[in-house]
């Protein structure tokens, strides 16, 4: 199995190419039900609209991995829009702080790269609900592959 960037192109093509929709989101959006609605050079937003019927905890709250999903992907294509054509990445380590507990509302996730090295990449993520309030902030490091390991080899 190839990766889904593995073709001619860069990543922030491929999640331009998303945004517009002339390709197909990977299956963890169906799955958890975000989408990537902005990426640029270091930057990346996505949002999706949390219910208890889909998303709940056995509390009745948003589950924590949710949260976590929406911030990794984010981050995810904020680093991955710096990376040069037949480079790819993995994320070394993620942490995020929940901040309010949520039930039903629209979710924003921006991410942003706050220093960025020729392996290595420190990646924020704040995630709001619909009014603005801070839900959870993550962060993340991650590492650039190249060559066979960029394609899993």
């Amino acid at each position: 199995m190839t990766a889904p960037f593995a073709g001619p192109g860069s990543l922030l093509d491929l999640g331009r190419r998303m945004i517009a929709g002339e390709i197909d989101a990977p299956p963890i959006a169906h799955t958890v039900g975000f989408r990537m609605t902005a990426i640029g050079d270091g930057t990346a937003r996505f949002e999706m609209d949390a219910s208890p019927e889909r998303h709940a905890n056995p509390m009745g709250t948003l589950h924590g991995g949710v949260l976590c999903d929406i911030a990794d992907g984010a981050m995810g294509m904020a680093f991955a829009s710096t990376l040069a054509e037949g480079e790819s990445f993995t994320t070394l380590e993620l942490k995020i702080n929940y901040l309010k507990p949520v039930w039903r509302t629209h979710l924003t996730a921006d991410a942003r790269i706050v220093k960025r090295g020729r392996d290595v990449g420190f990646i924020e993520c704040d995630v709001l609900d619909a009014d603005g309030a801070l839900v959870a902030r993550a962060s993340s490091t991650c590492l650039v592959l190249r060559g066979e390991k960029a394609v899993g080899r």
